[in-house]
Parts: C-alpha cells; sequence; structure tokens
C-alpha cells in the first residue's frame, strides 16, 4: 500500500436520509471520514418535515431516568445512546443552527417558530459544505455478490464498496415518504434477527354502529380518563384527550396506550378500553343527578343537563347500552364511569405515526454494529424499539445515529 493510500480517509456509506442517517453522517465527517449519503427520495428529511407540520415537537423535557422509562421494555439500552447525546444536546445541537427552543405546557420541547424546514435546510446544507456527498433517488436493494451495495436509481441500477456501512432506513410507517420496510428482506436472507414490524402510536378499529359512525366521526371526546389493563394484569389509567374516528378511536390519549392494547391484542385475540367520560363526578353523584325527574325532556337532553355530557358522548352511552337507555340510571351512572369500548386491531401501518419492530438489539452489539454482517451498523426507527409521541421518537433517532457512528469510528480504528 502506498503512502498516499494509508492517508486516504475511510469511506462510509450511510443509506436513509432521516434525522438518524443525517446525524450519523454528520458525526463521522465530523471525525475525518469520508460520507456518501443515500436517500431513496428526492431529498431527505420528508417524514421529518411531515412531523413538523403541526409544530416541530423535537425532544421532551421529562428528567432522567422518567425519560428513558418513555422506552418500555429497552429503556436500559436506549438509556445508553441518550447517555451520549440526551434532550439537552439535542436542544444545544438545534441552538447551533439559530433554532431556539422552548417548553410547552405539556413538557414538550418545540422550536421558537415551530418550524422543521429552517433546521432541515439549515442542517443538509451544512452537511454539503462540510464534505458529505448526498445521492438522492438512490433506493438500496442490499448486496450483491461481492458483497457492494445495490442501489436502484432513475438511470438504472448501481454498485458502490463501503469500508462500513450505516442503514437507517426507519420503520414501515408513511410508506410513501420512504420508511416501506422493504429492508426487512435482504437483512433477513443475511441472517439478522428482525422482529415483525407493527403499528405503534396508532388507532385502533371499533365497530361502530354505521349510525354513531357517521353522526360523530370527528367528534373529541374530552377531558376522559383512560383505563385499561397493563401488561402486568395491573390497572392502568391516563387522562387526556382523544377522537372518535369513522373507522374506531385515535388521538394522543390512546396513542400513549397502544403498545400495551396492541400487545394485548396480539396475546389475548381481545383488548378492551374503559372510557370514563365524567372525570369530575363519582358515581354516586351521577346517579343522584340522572335520578332527578326529566319534566318530558329527552334522556339524551337530560344526560347534557345532568351530567354535562355533550352530544358524543351521549351518543357513546346509546352506543353501548341501546335507545331504551335511559330506564335505568344505575347502569348508565356506572358506563359513564367505566364506559367499554371493544378494540378490534390497530390501524394498518402505513398509516401510523411510527412503528415497533425491526432489528432486534441483541442482533447488535454496543456499538450497534450487527454481529451477522460485521462493518454494518442500523440506527434510528428501524430498530426494536418504540416510545409514545412527545419528542421521544425523535430524541432517540439521533441518540442512536450518534451511537452508530461512534460504531464505526472504533470498528474502522481498530482495523
Amino acid at each position: 500500500m502506498s503512502s498516499t493510500e494509508a492517508a486516504s480517509p475511510r469511506r462510509v456509506a450511510v443509506i436513509g436520509g432521516g434525522p438518524a442517517g443525517l446525524f450519523a453522517a454528520e458525526r463521522l465527517r465530523a471525525a475525518g471520514l469520508d460520507v456518501d449519503l443515500y436517500e431513496a427520495k428526492g431529498s431527505p428529511g420528508r417524514k421529518f418535515l411531515i412531523a413538523g407540520k403541526g409544530g416541530l415537537n423535537l425532544t421532551h423535557s421529562d428528567p432522567r431516568p422518567l425519560f428513558d422509562s418513555r422506552y418500555r421494555e429497552q429503556a436500559g439500552t436506549v438509556g445508553r445512546w441518550l447517555d451520549g447525546f440526551d434532550a439537552q444536546a439535542l436542544r444545544d445541537w438545534a441552538a447551533g443552527f439559530g433554532v431556539e427552543t422552548y417548553v410547552g405546557s405539556s413538557g414538550r420541547v418545540f422550536p421558537v417558530d415551530r418550524k422543521a424546514a429552517p433546521l432541515l435546510r439549515g442542517w443538509v446544507r451544512r452537511l454539503k459544505e462540510q464534505g458529505v456527498r448526498l445521492h438522492v433517488n438512490h433506493r438500496w436493494l442490499g448486496w450483491d455478490e461481492a458483497g457492494a451495495l445495490r442501489f436502484a436509481t432513475e438511470t438504472g441500477d448501481t454498485t458502490s464498496h463501503a469500508d462500513a456501512t450505516v442503514l437507517a432506513l426507519g420503520g414501515g410507517s408513511w410508506p410513501q415518504l420512504g420508511s416501506d420496510g422493504v429492508w426487512v428482506a435482504p437483512l433477513q436472507a443475511r441472517g439478522v434477527d428482525i422482529a415483525p414490524l407493527q403499528s405503534a402510536n396508532c388507532g385502533f378499529d371499533v365497530d361502530w354502529t354505521p349510525f354513531f359512525a357517521e353522526r360523530h366521526a370527528g367528534a373529541p371526546l374530552k377531558p376522559v380518563v383512560a383505563h385499561w389493563q397493563g401488561l402486568d394484569g395491573q390497572p392502568r389509567e391516563l387522562q387526556g384527550e382523544c377522537v372518535v374516528s369513522a373507522y374506531g378511536i385515535e388521538g394522543s390519549l390512546v396513542y400513549a396506550l397502544a403498545a400495551d392494547l396492541r400487545e394485548t391484542l396480539n396475546r389475548q385475540g381481545h383488548a378492551t378500553l374503559w372510557l370514563d367520560l365524567v372525570p369530575g363526578r363519582d358515581e354516586a353523584r351521577l346517579l343522584a343527578d340522572l335520578s332527578r325527574p326529566r319534566k318530558g325532556r329527552s334522556f339524551g337532553e337530560h344526560l347534557r343537563r345532568q351530567a354535562g355530557l355533550d352530544a358524543v358522548k351521549a351518543a357513546l352511552v346509546f352506543e353501548v347500552l341501546g335507545k331504551d337507555a335511559g330506564n335505568d340510571p344505575a347502569t348508565v351512572a356506572a358506563t359513564l364511569k367505566r364506559l367499554p369500548v371493544p378494540l378490534l386491531r390497530p390501524r394498518p401501518m402505513a398509516e401510523v405515526i411510527s412503528t415497533a419492530g425491526g432489528v432486534r438489539l441483541d442482533a447488535m452489539d454496543d456499538g450497534l454494529m450487527l454481529r451477522a454482517l460485521p462493518g454494518v451498523f442500523c440506527a434510528g426507527e428501524m430498530l426494536d424499539w418504540e416510545a409514545p409521541t412527545g419528542g421521544y421518537l425523535l430524541t432517540a433517532c439521533y441518540a442512536s445515529g450518534q451511537r452508530a457512528a461512534e460504531g464505526v469510528i472504533a470498528w474502522l480504528g481498530r482495523r
């Protein structure tokens, strides 16, 4: 090997232009490595932009270890990623682009202007200025017989060699933005252990009557307290807001419970969500209020006056108890405090916020290198972890991108 060859930097391919891939590319380039970033779509960060349409929820102000606990069974592993890059580090990083952040009333952290586009534009521009080579419209197909990376492009298939590869290909949600999960097959063919992709942060199908669905789809249910059974068999409850949809039920409260509800459906074949429609009153008071004379008013109007129910909550009572609900105030009072909503199934992955499942964490070493494929690292949502909305998803994507980059740097250093 010539002295020129010995001094030339190692080349790393980062595949996937979401936050995890972009951040891995940034860290790798900062370490002096040559970096080629491949993106299947015409521009990087498309899901990042969509996530920011209603206000970019960058991270959360939860202190640790509460923050770590949001990652459920993987709290310990993700917590180690966060040791290297946590919520405050993410806010400091954004400030480096002139993007100041604030903590909202819910504890969620947003840019002051709440926009994703300025941050993404500045990020991509800086990566290019630092020497990261961006290749758009390059869809990863796997490897050829010689171990080269294969890509489909607008002008035909092409191959590329790299000293190390970081895969940051996303999960299976919003496939039109690039996260379509087709990477599962080529990795499984190479012996990588992958947990099946599943919907996360999702709504659920409910067998509403056509009348109820047509009349009340889109109506908010607020405030309500959700009751459900945790995977440990213990009762759980959480107050919040959700929305009736034509197919079932969705919204922030439901998304927060989605992992438990989905796994209950997987294990038992059925799951029920109970809703307290009147959090401010106990059952005894409701019974007393509902037992007052109706004075010729309809029972729906009686529910509005005596229990403070709006149209959709009153309709839910009739949906569960039938048109003769008003004949039994005691049953109505009990139902208002614990109205059952039997769930059929999670919504399809293509329309949900994020997915669970992916490359199992024990299929990788501590630097996120695949044990079955030395020199290939993974980061982001394609790994087998999940978290609720609130900024936890993005934070772990950044943190895993840094972890994978550090793994690449250490591995190449050893070689």
